[in-house]
């Protein structure tokens, strides 16, 4: 069996303008939507960048939104309190951040579940999908959107072929029991840290790798303290863009109606872009001298009989009829 290693020299990713706060006017509602990823460069970074753009031109006057990315004003495991407490009104964390409130939101990080983007796209847009938005607001959390990454991948400070090169290294993983549970079934030790720690975990070597989307390696840099990258696309990261129910119900209706509007126009624009630049950002990596080995069938097979296990764990949690929805969602 080969593994195919991609390099190459350096090159910059076309990066978009992102806007990090506005100037509020007097008598204008402050908006705070506050995210931990890069501005620029990334899904949910240009997202919210373009949301407050579109937000501030058509509600100018009602509506003043400043975005805060790269953990500048919450990391994502203290957002949601600052949230209920109305320090932020908007936050779109990796669904793992929400175990405490609704299992069932972890079906997407199921291993080796959604095939693809599309799959992804058509079970949010579906019946079960939906339903999730409202999964939390008996706890005042409201869903609004979900907002794609991409596939994950694997890095760590060593070759990663067959799952068995993961035993004994110690991975960051995100606040999620299916991850957590993912990563034991490789024998290997998840430790959960914040986003913004990741990349000091990794160069001083408290954690020996990581596993991530192409657009996070590479905004964040982590592709420069770990041996190689290993194209697994064992998950679909997606983020919830969540409110507070009484954010919502401090608005009169016509100004929530037309800011839920915008809301679904630019995720919608921007979901639509997600694939575009997760390509974007892998092509950089290895123009910036990064490593990407592509796994052969076999290989990858080995991958998804070492992780999908865990699936039998969180069955019953998440809901045997939302994961079969999922599994509908890749068969079109």
């Amino acid at each position: 069996m080969t593994t195919r290693m991609l390099t190459g020299g350096a090159a910059v990713l076309a990066l978009m303008p992102a806007i990090a706060a506005a100037q509020c006017d007097d008598g204008e509602r402050v908006v705070n939507f506050s995210h931990v990823t890069a501005a620029n460069g990334h899904p949910k970074g240009e997202m919210a960048a373009a949301l407050a753009e579109r937000v501030n031109e058509a509600m100018d006057g009602t509506l003043c939104m400043e975005v805060f990315p790269n953990s500048t004003l919450f990391d994502d495991d203290k957002v949601l309190e600052a949230m209920m407490l109305g320090d932020v009104q908007l936050a779109a964390p990796d669904v793992g951040k929400f175990d405490a409130y609704s299992q069932a939101l972890q079906v997407f990080n199921l291993p080796f579940l959604f095939a693809s983007t599309e799959a992804v796209q058509r079970f949010t847009e579906g019946e079960a999908g939906q339903d999730l938005l409202m999964a939390m607001e008996d706890s005042g959390i409201i869903g609004l959107a979900y907002v794609y990454n991409g596939l994950r991948q694997f890095s760590a400070g060593q070759p990663l072929i067959e799952p068995t090169d993961a035993e004994g290294l110690k991975f960051r993983v995100t606040t999620s029991d299916v991850t957590e549970a993912m990563i034991d079934e490789l024998g290997a030790q998840p430790q959960a840290l914040a986003f913004s720690e990741v990349y000091g975990a990794l160069q001083t070597g408290v954690v020996d790798g990581q596993e991530n989307t192409w657009s996070n390696i590479y905004t964040q840099k982590f592709y420069e303290v770990q041996d190689g990258i290993t194209e697994t696309n064992h998950q679909f990261l997606t983020y919830l863009m969540v409110t507070s129910q009484d954010f919502l119900d401090s608005l009169d209706e016509g100004t929530r109606e037309e800011f839920l509007s915008l809301v679904d126009e630019v995720s919608d624009e921007y979901n639509a872009r997600a694939n575009e630049i997760n390509a974007e950002a892998r092509q950089a990596i290895i123009d910036a001298g990064g490593t990407v080995r592509e796994l052969d069938d076999a290989q990858r097979q080995a991958w998804v009989d070492a992780m999908t296990p865990v699936w039998d764990q969180f069955e019953e949690a998440i809901g045997s009829d939302v994961i079969e929805a999922a599994q509908a969602a890749n068969e079109g």
